[in-house]
């Protein structure tokens, strides 16, 4: 009966039998567009794929992120661990480079010690890795995409718009008018969001968008430091850089520091992420929280729940931010030297 299927749908998508095989079976090599034709028509035709795996769960989930340098991803750890502990699952934590020469490499990885599915961190997945865990017959939850996911991947994220228009809107309110963002990449959702929350904001009170004081970083602390330096060197510097993440609100609080500028008297400066060593810094950092442990934990529960073969409430989760206010914030001085 299999085979006539395959067979009936090698026709239908005017491939051989052998190719449809490939992509069933999460082989690499075949083209993108001819996986995602044959992709279509074995879900048009609902052919069983996942059922020989879930009678032989493995009781392991991978973790898998786009870099493992940041206590931001030790938070969504947390959150993915803790779920595991609850549920007798072990954790496979790896971090990949994307690049086209191996595309889909770490998916084959994945694939060969029969994980029983997999969580996705800010990583742009590709058709070909995708077609290759849906024809091994793995689950896959995406937090905080790094590209829109498709309709029917299941993905986990914030209110980044929000917190960026929480963010642009307390130091409006405290009387800065002169207000630069340091976001992350331009070619990231959340950086894009919290981008486009900063501007809703200037924008709500009336203020024209400066592009002079817009920069695009890369989340990390060197990007915030080499932004905030210029920043800061222009004729008329910002006197508040709202900055897309805490690491690189620390890099501006160094930029600040060789231009002999005292936090928040001469510049106010707030982060976002909220990670746990912004409280202990001088001076503690105001930041939008952003629910990491928690982001990791609901993905872990909803790839358990795609494990166990169950329904999901909705594909898409936003889990609220918040703006906490420390003091590294405060009104402009009158007269900004």
């Amino acid at each position: 009966m299999r085979k006539t299927t395959l067979a009936a749908i090698a026709v239908e998508a005017g491939v051989s039998l052998p190719t449809v095989s490939k992509v069933v079976n999460g082989r690499p090599d075949v083209a993108p567009s001819t996986r995602a034709r044959v992709e279509q028509l074995l879900d048009q035709h609902k052919y069983p794929r996942t059922g020989q795996r879930a009678q032989r769960r493995s009781g392991l989930i991978d973790l898998v992120f786009n870099g493992l340098d940041s206590p931001w991803a030790v938070e969504i750890l947390r959150g993915v661990e803790e779920w595991g502990a609850e549920h007798s699952t072990a954790i496979a934590v790896s971090s990949v480079r994307h690049g086209d020469a191996r595309p889909a490499s770490w998916t084959s990885a994945i694939a060969s010690h029969h994980s029983d599915g997999v969580i996705l961190v800010t990583s742009t997945l590709t058709g070909s890795q995708l077609g290759q865990l849906k024809g091994a017959g793995i689950p896959l939850v995406v937090i905080d995409p790094a590209n829109t996911p498709p309709p029917d991947i299941p993905s986990v994220g914030a209110t980044n718009w929000a917190g960026g228009l929480a963010a642009t809107e307390h130091l409006l309110s405290l009387g800065h008018r002169r207000i630069a963002a340091i976001t992350g990449p331009m070619d990231m959702l959340c950086s894009l969001a919290r981008l486009d929350g900063y501007r809703s904001a200037l924008e709500r009170a009336g203020i024209a968008v400066d592009s002079l004081l817009v920069r695009y970083g890369d989340f990390q602390h060197e990007g915030g430091f080499a932004h905030a330096m210029e920043l800061l060197d222009l004729p008329d510097r910002p006197t508040a850089i709202f900055a897309g993440s805490d690491q690189q609100a620390f890099g501006v609080y160094q930029a600040a520091r060789r231009h002999g500028l005292r936090i928040p008297d001469d510049l106010s400066i707030i982060g976002f992420d909220e990670l746990p060593v912004s409280r202990w810094a001088s001076p503690p950092l105001t930041t939008v929280r952003q629910p990491l442990t928690e982001m990791g934990r609901t993905a872990a529960q909803m790839l358990g729940d795609l494990i166990d073969g169950g329904p999901l409430r909705t594909n898409r989760v936003e889990l609220s931010t918040e703006l906490h206010i420390r003091d590294s914030t405060s009104p402009p001085r009158k007269e900004v030297p």
